[in-house]
């Protein structure tokens, strides 16, 4: 029987992300990556905190598996917590630097005699395995799901997890917040600006425009932001790594309902996560310790004006590309405008409705994000002004509470 067009589609996506992985599994088998994250201390030692202070009910005796081990770190604390026998699962170069410090037990990490097993290869490769009690990851990338370990970690979960085993971790939470930042926003365009002229040494550029206003404006920033800049509380869209399935964390559509705490300029969306590691929570947040992940800005090609107290409702869209990473769209309203079905094509909407003042869409390449670290504001003068936010003239003490 022929396969289906879904089925057809489903295998070439499948062929892409093969393509990929020699590039993606190089870029990890590096020290130089390993060691940035194993530097990342608020990481590193949550994930220790996690494994140790679980030792008792989920690795004293038991049978555990590190997907994507890299270093082998959390191997290392799963043996540390007593786990019986820990499978470090790394399709990279670094599986052979784990395995040359198993060569080495016997003169040093004596403890780790015959309680690791390496295998170097994808999870979809790994064929025989014994059932674990616990599976261990940091499958996580920039706004949780880019590089799109997680769908590994689901496949590890349904051939090799026991039933009623655990995960670490257990749940991820995405949050999105509209921002306001007009100097950000004006470097943004400064970009585009370069590429209106029509007048460089006698070139007229002026015709690639659009494209350039497409391609800046259609990068996600990663960096650290100040938190005050956000115009509302976030909302939290959670993911359950324990009942989630592949299907769904390649399709995220995350609906959001905003109430603006100033009046000002929405530039964009604002976005970070957390992950759940055995009650132990691991923020990426603003206001959180800075992690190698930061956060994740989404630059709207035209700032969106709101009013303090008014509802701001739309949608974000996240579709999994071949790029080992995700295809971003989203629409934001006000008011009475109606917003339309996250699964149809934003420019269909765009055509076919006339009052988009109220409106705004955007459209994003997750793998094509590009590195900004904001300065923070001095302290005597970072007040809502200083961000061109707003108070309501009635004043607001729970809003002055969060510029002191």
């Amino acid at each position: 029987m022929d396969d289906t067009p879904m089925e057809r589609q489903q295998s070439k996506k499948s062929a892409q992300n093969d393509e990929r992985d020699p590039t993606y599994f190089s870029y990890y088998a590096q020290f130089v990556h390993q060691q940035n994250m194993l530097n990342d201390s608020i990481r590193t030692s949550l994930y220790q905190t996690a494994i140790l202070s679980n030792s008792s009910s989920l690795f004293m005796g038991k049978t555990v598996m590190d997907l994507g081990a890299g270093s082998g770190i959390l191997s290392y604390f799963a043996v540390k917590a007593g786990a019986e026998q820990v499978y470090a699962i790394e399709a990279s170069g670094m599986a052979d630097k784990i395995q040359k410090i198993m060569d080495h037990v016997g003169v040093t990490n004596d403890w780790l005699k015959g309680k690791l097993t390496v295998i170097k290869s994808k999870i979809e490769d790994v064929e025989r395995l014994p059932k674990v009690d616990t599976l261990i990851s940091e499958p996580i990338g920039v706004l949780l799901v880019h590089e799109r370990m997680i769908e590994s970690y689901i496949v590890a979960r349904d051939r090799f997890l026991k039933p009623g085993g655990a995960m670490v971790p257990s749940m991820g939470t995405i949050y999105v917040a509209p921002f306001s930042d007009a100097n950000l926003w004006s470097q943004t365009m400064a970009k585009v600006r370069f590429w209106e002229q029509q007048d460089f040494y006698g070139i007229d550029f002026s015709p690639l425009a659009k494209d350039a206003k497409d391609e800046v404006f259609g990068q996600p920033i990663v960096g650290g932001f100040d938190a005050r800049i956000l115009l509302s509380p976030a909302h939290a869209h959670a993911v359950d790594f324990r009942t989630v399935t592949k299907e769904e964390i390649q399709d995220i559509i995350i609906p959001f309902t905003w109430v603006a705490q100033y009046t000002g300029l929405i530039h964009g969306i604002g976005a970070w996560f957390d992950i759940n590691l055995g009650g132990y929570i691991l923020s990426t947040a603003p206001h959180a310790e800075k992690t190698h992940w930061h956060q994740v800005r989404m630059m709207l090609k035209e700032p969106l004006a709101v009013n303090a107290f008014e509802t701001i409702r739309g949608w974000i869209r996240m579709v999994a590309n071949p790029m080992r990473s995700y295809d971003i769209k989203a629409e934001i309203v006000t008011g009475n405008t109606i917003l339309s079905d996250p699964k149809r094509d934003i420019e269909y909407f765009n055509r076919n409705q006339t009052n988009n003042f109220s409106k705004r869409t955007g459209e994003w390449a997750l793998h094509e994000q590009t590195y900004y670290f904001d300065q923070p504001p001095p302290e005597h003068v970072a007040k809502p002004e200083y961000a061109g936010l707003y108070q309501p003239d009635s004043g607001n003490s729970q809003l002055d509470a969060l510029f002191e």
